[in-house]
């Protein structure tokens, strides 16, 4: 396996400016990124120019002519399909934690906040935006793109920062290839049909040079598999609202002390000390359609198939003897497959 440590990105763009600044600064720094996005954005059919009207609403292609729409100042290139249960959870509970956020960000990206700034970034699957968010405060002009209306709590969630949404299938992603520093999806592939062909579409969005940072979910031991699969079969079939209902269960559950790290074990639900986050937790894994495990070395070789290099294997954020233990030996359900590189 290879192991390095990251090489820092050298390109440099104009500063920009701070999050605390004044609302006139707020308001250059989201031009900003708006100019940025704009410079990105290109047909997903054919990858070629849109052309804006004057009403900044309805970009069409240049070739295929296909009309696209800007509703509520987010540019939409997809319905939400299998995704919709995201755009439910993400608008609905109130996740972010600042701090938590920066160092889970570092540690499943491998990022240097000081690095950050002056660089563009992708953030492939952004959710409700907490670690555009991290990013964009660091210096950096961040696109987030979701299959879902959860970009519409992301660009509430960024208001005055250097970060604008696009709503788009991160397979066919409307943005030009080879035109971001840098890249990262925390959580998000595993969850469409095909984890490898939305890697494979994220890894061409990286310039020669950038880096890209890839967490997915790990692949346990056998029986653990079976049981969750087991129960997914079940809770991918609820209605949101009874699904609501059992997850508060798992919430539960998770704020016991013992239970929360034996039980979840077995049947996963979340032990995070934040009631509203577990039971966040608990809805994102039993709610989605699709839901795909991996290995180290599955990813690894993606990477390397993609032209990437100088390949990281990023340990996971939890320390203690056992927990690590249980983690190199797949015990973990909930834990993930996480790796960094750069493109050659």
């Amino acid at each position: 396996m290879e192991r390095s440590s990251p090489n820092s990105m050298t390109r440099v763009e104009p500063a920009l400016s701070d999050s605390a600044a004044s609302p006139a600064s707020s308001a250059v720094a989201r031009e900003d990124a708006r100019a940025a996005l704009l410079d990105r954005l290109v047909c997903p059919n054919c990858h070629v120019a849109l052309k804006w009207p004057a009403n900044k609403e309805t970009p069409a292609c240049m070739d295929c002519h296909r009309v696209f729409v800007v509703r509520g100042g987010i540019a939409r290139f997809v319905d939400e399909e299998h995704l919709a249960s995201f755009g439910r959870q993400w608008n609905k509970y109130e996740v972010a934690h600042d701090d938590e956020d920066r160092a889970t960000f570092q540690a499943k990206t491998g990022f240097s906040l000081s690095d950050l700034a002056g660089k563009t970034v992708l953030d492939a699957g952004c959710g409700g935006g907490r670690y555009c968010k991290v990013a964009a405060e660091a210096g950096a002009v961040v696109i987030g793109v979701d299959q879902s209306t959860a970009v519409e709590k992301a660009s509430r969630l960024c208001g005055g920062l250097t970060a604008e949404f696009v709503e788009a299938d991160l397979k066919r992603l409307p943005l030009r290839k080879e035109s971001f520093d840098a890249a990262f999806s925390i959580g998000v592939m595993h969850h469409d049909e095909s984890t490898r062909s939305v890697f494979d579409a994220v890894a061409e969005m990286v310039r020669p040079g950038g880096r890209l940072a890839v967490w997915l979910y790990r692949r346990n031991q056998w029986w653990q598999e079976a049981i969750n699969a087991a129960l997914r079969r079940r809770t991918t079939r609820m209605e949101p609202k009874r699904l609501e209902r059992w997850c508060r269960r798992g919430a539960w559950l998770g704020g016991i002390p013992l239970v929360s790290r034996t039980l979840n074990k077995v049947v996963n639900f979340s032990n995070h000390p934040e009631r509203e986050n577990r039971l966040c937790d608990t809805f994102d894994w039993y709610a989605p359609r699709y839901q795909h495990h991996h290995t180290v070395e599955e990813l690894c070789d993606w990477f390397r198939e993609s032209g990437y290099e100088d390949l990281v294997v990023l340990p996971p954020e939890k320390t203690g003897r056992f927990y690590r233990w249980a983690y190199h030996n797949d015990l973990i359900i909930g834990s993930g497959v996480n790796v960094s590189g750069r493109r050659v």
